[in-house]
């Protein structure tokens, strides 16, 4: 008995120190991190650092996180935000975010606040290439800092899974439930109609295709940019206008894309006066889109549903012969 005793004093003592090992270990290697990117022009601060979780948990909390990109203009600050992982692996973590944050973009700043943010995260290998990540939030509200109002939703699910058989090709699948615009956007939108405050749906699902894979490098060097997008269905009903899109897109060095996407919408009319009131489609060609689509119709034969081919190619975004309007840059800040 004595022996058996020696030997959990023992194991336990040895456990102790791998985990204030892990822990030390841990704490020196965000902190460098921090450091990397000072010395590179970052704002990169935090006010404490601890690590938690004895005997089985490695938990990082960072107090009063900041950081700033020169390079993109991009910013986050937040009260606290943690990691937390088991201290015998590594590739598997979890992020925390508090329930207020701010975001500042190269134009404006955000208010992001949730009930809950968190993020799964499994990444395999020195270089931490990611697996497969799931980020859940409850109760999300998005506004211009200082401003009241905003888009908000129940819930946002945003899930990205690494393809096996194709390099640097990801999953991703997006669900927004019960998201509601702004109500200023609803009526500029709609101003003599009454549409509902939520979308009765929003989801995505779509494969993207990146000049390199995701791993520690995205957040530390230049971002891995799209090289293809197959969107698989991207779906939209808000009261009853339904617009679904399906299609490939190849996206150049300067992030234009060039390919189709169709687009099937159910009452169609109502989405073009929406769209062409929210400023996506500009009201000089309303109308001849509108004519052009008329005689889609008719050849259909159906009034009310429509399948429109939208055509991206220098830059531009054409129905038909008809452009619509400039294609975005589809390109990571």
């Amino acid at each position: 008995m004595k022996r058996l005793l020696i030997l959990i004093a023992m194991a336990a003592g040895l456990w102790s120190g791998y985990w204030v090992w892990g822990a030390q270990t841990l704490k020196s290697d965000i902190a460098n991190w921090f450091d990397t990117r000072r010395a590179e022009g970052w704002v990169a601060d935090y006010t404490d650092l601890s690590v938690a979780g004895f005997p089985n948990r490695l938990d990082a909390t960072l107090d009063a996180p900041s950081l700033a990109d020169p390079g993109t203009g991009w910013a986050w600050q937040a009260p606290f935000f943690q990691v937390l992982r088991l201290s015998y692996d590594a590739d598997h973590r979890i992020a925390v975010w508090p329930d207020r944050q701010m975001v500042s973009t190269p134009h404006n700043k955000y208010d992001l606040t949730s009930a809950d943010m968190r993020a799964s995260i499994i990444t395999r290998g020195t270089d931490a290439a990611l697996e497969r990540a799931t980020l859940v939030a409850d109760t999300v509200l998005v506004a211009r800092h200082g401003a009241e109002g905003g888009t908000a939703m129940t819930a946002l699910n945003l899930a990205i899974k690494a393809q096996p058989d194709a390099p640097a090709t990801y999953r991703v699948s997006l669900t927004a439930d019960d998201l509601a615009p702004p109500a200023q956007t609803r009526r500029r939108i709609a101003p003599q109609e009454v549409l509902p405050h939520r979308f009765d749906a929003l989801t995505a699902d779509m494969t993207v295709t990146l000049t390199r894979p995701l791993d520690r490098r995205t957040l530390e060097q230049d971002r891995p940019q799209p090289t293809r997008i197959d969107i698989g269905k991207a779906r939209a009903q808000w009261g009853d206008m339904v617009l679904e899109a399906a299609g490939t897109l190849q996206i150049n060095d300067q992030g234009r894309a060039d390919g189709c996407v169709t687009l099937r919408a159910r009452n169609w009319r109502d989405i073009l006066r929406a769209s062409t009131r929210a400023g996506a489609v500009p009201s000089a060609v309303a109308d001849q889109i509108e004519n052009a689509l008329e005689l889609l119709t008719a050849m259909a034969g159906n009034p009310r549903m429509l399948d429109i081919p939208l055509e991206f190619s220098g830059g531009r975004v054409y129905v038909g012969p008809v452009p619509v309007g400039t294609a975005p840059q589809f390109r990571l800040p």
